[in-house]
């Protein structure tokens, strides 16, 4: 498995392990069991997201140097710290530095997961006769790059995840970069209605975009797009829209 080959796994350990807070290791007794190291619990880390397998599984992949309950609980305690939000970012900022972003085109779409095990945040998917699931909204560049992203349950319409996706762009700086944004049909409903309020009583110049509602509504159904502009004042007005209906 290439992601777990030397030159490839070392350099991605290197650049995870700064952000990994230093814990503490000593014991008043002196009697307790070593900490597994953090670099193992990332190896096993590694192979399950490189192969989509069990965790049982991964510990048999990395030659069982950790268990796979500690790996879990390690992965829990990186969540909490944020570290795995850290890596996300690191990764998005080198990606962009090296290659570079195409922000001319973005795309937003959800899709739902299955999640057997239940858990915080997950809900009954209505395509999948009422199992647990989760509903994943991505935002992606020209090239599938992906740049913003938000979870709910599976029972969570695209709409509603649609500012928290927003919201993840913003955090990286991105939001004013984006030139154009693609929405499917699923979008047409409550922006169509948000815009045309927006466009009442936004700025002249921003408001020449949509004279009418109608024209508006023809725009979305000819190409389902948002200029930069219209994203800044979705970004803001949308989440206003959500919390009063």
């Amino acid at each position: 498995m290439r992601a777990l080959d030397s030159e490839v796994f070392d350099a991605l350990w290197a650049g995870v392990e700064p952000l990994i807070p230093v814990r503490n290791e000593r014991h008043p007794l002196g009697c307790h069991r070593p900490r597994k190291s953090d670099r193992d619990c990332f190896k096993v880390m590694m192979a399950r997201l490189g192969t989509g397998c069990s965790w049982e599984d991964a510990e048999q992949i990395t030659g069982r140097v950790v268990s796979d309950t500690t790996a879990r609980q390690r992965r829990d305690e990186w969540v909490q710290a944020g570290i795995f939000d850290a890596i996300a970012n690191e990764a998005l900022a080198g990606y962009d530095k090296l290659i570079g972003l195409d922000l001319s085109e973005v795309a937003i779409d959800g899709s739902t997961h299955k999640a057997p095990g239940g858990g915080q945040g997950t809900g009954k998917s209505p395509v999948d006769r009422g199992k647990l699931g989760w509903k994943w909204s991505i935002a992606t560049d020209r090239v599938a790059i992906p740049i913003g992203w938000a979870t709910d349950g599976a029972n969570c319409h695209d709409i509603r995840l649609l500012a928290p996706t927003l919201d993840g762009i913003a955090e990286q700086g991105l939001l004013a970069d984006i030139e154009t944004m693609w929405l499917d049909p699923g979008y047409a409903g409550a922006p169509t209605k948000l815009m045309a309020s927006l466009a009442q009583g936004s700025s002249r110049s921003a408001a020449s975009r949509w004279s009418t509602v109608d024209s508006f509504r023809a725009r979305l159904r000819k190409d389902r797009t948002c200029t930069k502009r219209e994203i800044r004042h979705l970004n803001v007005a949308y989440s206003s829209w959500l919390r009063t209906n």
